[in-house]
């Protein structure tokens, strides 16, 4: 069934394969969701408060310590699309479980990890396991939901992805103040083993792909992903003859699959979904405003160290904010995603999310903390008006039969605009001696282009 809504895009859905789950089945199935969900967020979150001790610990140098995010972020985001097309061919529950287990046995393998090395392939197999987790986690939402209500289920997503967040940091902090850092591993366990059982007892059992599994396709993919974010990475540390020479192979990755790519009837890159101007454009609006999150998440701590001259503790409180005006937002949004378009929502999320960023860039360097704090709340809020009708307008534009892929192509976006953000962080900080604002200055600039293109997607998906 085909339903053209206000904003333009063509929302296509089957009324039997869409019909939802109801009452405690709902309930525990959105459930095990969650909970895989959280515990892939929360472990990204609290691994990054430990980078200066498992340096200490393990005896390397904190720009080789950061590898232990690197391999995470990079393992994620290269198998996220070929993990996506393996959930519709095997089943989306199943994929799900086979993630959260291997996040356990990754999480073990981190707490018993003797040296860097270790550490770092131990948190790129843990990254291929959110990545099962978050490739088929929308897909699943899909499948849960009716149709009418697929808004909600979204934005609780998006609620529990803020929370995550906000705790993590938190919890992290908690951990290390009683135990080493091992620790922030072990806790996985408990909360692994509990979403392993859920998952395996209430997630509902999804149809199935008959195409079979497109090995080469898949290998291009990781390879492509892969070669293109450690070549950017290099660039923007100015190594420059390494990083350009792996950047020009990941290009090659790249051209070679897409070229493979359109002859196959379910491409794990969806360039069938692509084609499709209003799911391209709200992938573009989803890439766009993490690009903006992650300028911000990751630069706002150098900006309140080096120019409001905030200690360690007092940082960590002032982008707090952040997380809860997300949060709390997502949950109000729930109401409102299934009623009002995209067009309207995100604009005015991503709008908001400028101006707070506008207002954190006017500040004055001897601006307090309460003055610092409502200006991060606010465009916190903004960016939990943003996300659920963005991230519906991308899963109702897909065919039935497609929910893997836009799912995947959800996640890639998200992960592709932090990996973004981040990276021209760190090419700010090598260019600038003193970027915090200008890194401000640039989130603001994707936010307003994001709200932008958000705004204009109902002449453009024309």
């Amino acid at each position: 069934m085909t339903v053209t809504t206000e904003d333009g895009p063509q929302e296509e859905y089957d009324a039997k394969r869409h019909a939802g789950l109801y009452g405690a089945q709902r309930l525990k199935a959105m459930s095990a969701v969650l909970l895989a969900l959280l515990l892939s967020v929360l472990d990204y979150a609290i691994a990054n408060v430990a980078l200066p001790l498992i340096a200490q610990d393990l005896h390397a140098s904190s720009s080789r310590a950061i590898w232990v995010v690197n391999a995470y972020q990079l393992a994620n985001l290269s198998c996220l699309l070929p993990l996506a097309s393996l959930g519709a061919r095997v089943g989306f529950a199943r994929l799900s479980q086979l993630g959260i287990f291997l996040f356990l046995i990754a999480s073990v393998a981190c707490a018993l990890s003797q040296n860097l090395l270790e550490l770092t392939l131990a948190r790129a197999l843990q990254g291929v396991g959110g990545a099962c987790i978050m490739s088929v986690n929308i897909a699943l939402v899909r499948f849960i939901y009716p149709h009418k209500e697929l808004g909600r289920g979204i934005a609780l997503n998006g609620l529990f992805v803020g929370l995550g967040v906000a705790l993590g940091p938190s919890l992290g902090s908690l951990i290390l103040s009683v135990a080493s850092w091992p620790w922030i591993f072990w806790i996985n366990l408990p909360l692994a083993l509990a979403a392993l059982a859920l998952a395996h007892a209430a997630l509902p059992q999804t149809p199935r792909s008959d195409i079979p599994t497109d090995m080469v396709g898949s290998l291009l993919t990781v390879a492509s992903f892969a070669l293109t974010g450690v070549g950017l990475d290099g660039l923007m540390h100015a190594d420059f003859l390494s990083g350009a020479a792996v950047t020009v192979a990941g290009v090659l990755c790249w051209a070679m699959l897409l070229h493979y790519q359109r002859e196959r009837l379910e491409p794990i890159v969806p360039v069938d979904l692509l084609a499709r101007r209003p799911f391209l454009l709200a992938c573009l609006v989803g890439f766009l405003g993490f690009v903006a999150s992650n300028l911000y998440i990751v630069a706002m701590p150098f900006t309140l160290a080096t120019a409001f001259h905030r200690g360690p503790g007092t940082i960590g409180l002032l982008i707090a904010p952040w997380a809860v005006g997300v949060a709390t937002m997502s949950f109000v949004v729930s109401r409102l995603a299934d009623r009002f378009p995209a067009s309207v929502l995100s604009s005015i999320g991503l709008l908001i999310t400028a101006s707070g960023f506008c207002l954190l860039w006017f500040l004055p360097t001897d601006a307090g903390n309460w003055a610092i704090a409502w200006r991060t709340l606010f465009a916190g809020c903004g960016f939990g008006l943003f996300q659920p009708p963005n991230n519906r307008a991308i899963m109702v534009t897909a065919p039935p039969g497609r929910e893997g892929g836009a799912s995947g192509m959800l996640s890639v976006a998200r992960l592709g605009g932090q990996t973004t953000g981040a990276l021209l962080v760190a090419g700010l900080f090598t260019v600038f001696p003193h970027p915090a604002f200008i890194c401000l200055g640039a989130a603001m600039m994707a936010a307003l282009t994001g709200s932008a293109l958000s705004l204009g997607r109902k002449y453009l998906a024309a």
